[in-house]
C-alpha cells in the first residue's frame, strides 16, 4: 500500500470541508450573538430529533470548536485516506447513529458539537483495525490509541462531574457507533491478504514509516 500525495490530499477533503462548514456556522452564529441550542439534540421531545442532523455543526464556544477542530481532522484523514471506498458509508452511518443514541440515552438537555463524530471515528478505527489483523490498519489503531486513548473518561458519567457541560452520554454514543460499524463492516472495504506474503509486509513497513513522516507533517500544520 503506497502512499499517494494526490490520494492524501483527496482524503484531506471532505473533513476540511466539514470543518469550513462548522466554522462558517459557528462565527455566524458568534456575529448574530445568537444561541443556536435549539439545532442541538434534546433526548426523548420531538424537538430534539433535528439535532441528529444538526448538532455536529453547533459549538457552545471557540473553546469547544478549538478542541473538535484537530481531531475531526486527523481522523477524518485516516478514515476517508485508509478505508477510501467504505469511509463515504460509515462516516454518515456514525453521524446518524451517534445522535440517534444520544436522542435516546442522553440527559434532558440540549447536547451540540462534533465531539461524538470524534469518538465515533476513533472508535472505528481502534477497533476496525483490530478486526481485520492487517498490519497497516493494526499501526492506525495503535496510533489511535496513543493519540486519543485518554479520551474514553470522557465517556463515563463521572465526568460530569468535574465539568458537566461534558455530554458523556454523546461521547458514549459516539463509541457505542463506532463500535458496531467496525464490527457491521469487518468484511467490507481493505482486507488482509491472503498467505504470509513477507515482501508485502516489508514494503508495509516501510510505507508506515513514509506515513509517521506524513502523519507529523500533517498534525504540526
Amino acid at each position: 500500500m503506497k502512499f499517494e500525495s494526490k490520494r492524501i490530499r483527496y482524503a484531506l477533503f471532505a473533513p476540511s470541508l466539514l470543518l469550513i462548514i462548522i466554522w462558517i456556522i459557528h462565527i455566524f452564529q458568534w456575529e448574530l450573538h445568537d444561541n443556536w441550542l435549539i439545532f442541538g439534540i434534546y433526548p426523548r421531545a420531538a424537538q430534539g430529533l433535528i439535532g441528529i442532523i444538526t448538532s455536529p455543526l453547533i459549538h457552545a464556544n471557540f473553546k469547544h470548536l478549538f478542541s473538535n477542530t484537530v481531531p475531526l481532522l486527523v481522523l477524518g484523514w485516516c478514515l476517508f485516506y485508509f478505508y477510501k471506498d467504505l469511509s463515504y458509508l460509515v462516516f454518515p452511518v456514525i453521524w446518524i447513529g451517534t445522535g440517534f443514541i444520544t436522542w435516546c440515552i442522553g440527559r434532558e438537555s440540549w447536547h451540540i458539537g462534533a465531539s461524538g463524530l470524534v469518538y465515533g471515528m476513533s472508535f472505528f478505527l481502534f477497533f476496525s483495525g483490530i478486526f481485520r489483523k492487517y498490519i497497516p490498519l493494526m499501526a492506525i489503531s495503535l496510533l489511535v490509541a496513543f493519540l486519543y486513548g485518554s479520551m474514553v473518561f470522557n465517556m463515563l458519567p463521572v465526568s460530569e462531574l468535574f465539568d458537566n457541560s461534558i455530554s458523556w452520554e454523546g461521547h458514549l454514543s459516539g463509541g457505542i457507533t463506532g463500535l458496531l460499524a467496525a464490527i457491521i463492516f469487518k468484511n467490507k472495504g481493505p482486507q488482509k491478504p491472503e498467505g504470509p506474503f513477507e515482501d508485502e509486509i516489508d514494503e508495509e513497513e516501510e510505507d508506515m514509516n513514509n506515513f509517521s513522516h506524513e502523519f507529523h507533517e500533517l498534525t504540526q500544520k
